[in-house]
């Protein structure tokens, strides 16, 4: 399957909403992105769609957070949300959005990632637990294992300790 992933353009909007929506089976995600476009801190490079035969069939979003640490804070990205068409879902489509963005977001400079996910699923990508060091997460009904993280450079999440704080767009998306 040929599959194209590039940055999103404008004229992807709708079909960007019609995946999430499809492929959460509800809206929230759809104007989860909505809303953060709306943010100042929105970076255009990493919201990435896969295209086949010029059709949007997968997107995926990496925004900017903030680790609240002791004294200080740490910039980190969110993924949240990866989405795929349930007619394109199995065909690794999902895994080279995440491959994809996650080269993009080292060639950009950050220095982790954070995902709150499927424990089986992103492991496969490098992603561990961020308790490993000490990232917690905003919410207390997040499990554990489900809160991981990925550090796109070495020690890029050590010393950074603390709650990560996601923007209002993804509360009021829950």
């Amino acid at each position: 399957m040929d599959i194209e992933i590039r940055p999103e353009n404008p004229d992807d909007y709708p079909a960007i909403k019609k995946v999430n929506d499809l492929a959460f089976e509800q809206p929230n995600e759809g104007l989860l992105v909505e809303g953060l476009r709306r943010n100042p801190r929105f970076v255009p490079q990493l919201s990435l769609v896969a295209t086949y035969d010029g059709t949007v069939v997968g997107h995926i979003l990496f925004f900017p957070i903030r680790i609240v640490c002791e004294d200080s804070y740490a910039i980190s990205l969110s993924l949240s949300p990866i989405a795929v068409l349930p007619e394109y879902q199995g065909k690794g489509i999902g895994g080279r959005l995440i491959e994809e963005g996650v080269a993009v977001a080292k060639t950009m400079g950050y220095e982790s990632i954070i995902v709150v996910g499927h424990p089986e699923y992103y492991p496969r990508f490098g992603f561990l637990p961020a308790g490993k060091w000490g990232v917690t997460p905003p919410y207390k009904e997040v499990p554990d294992e489900a809160f991981m993280a990925i550090e796109l450079i070495e020690d890029g999440l050590e010393g950074k300790a603390g709650v990560a704080e996601f923007p209002q767009e993804y509360e009021s998306a829950m």
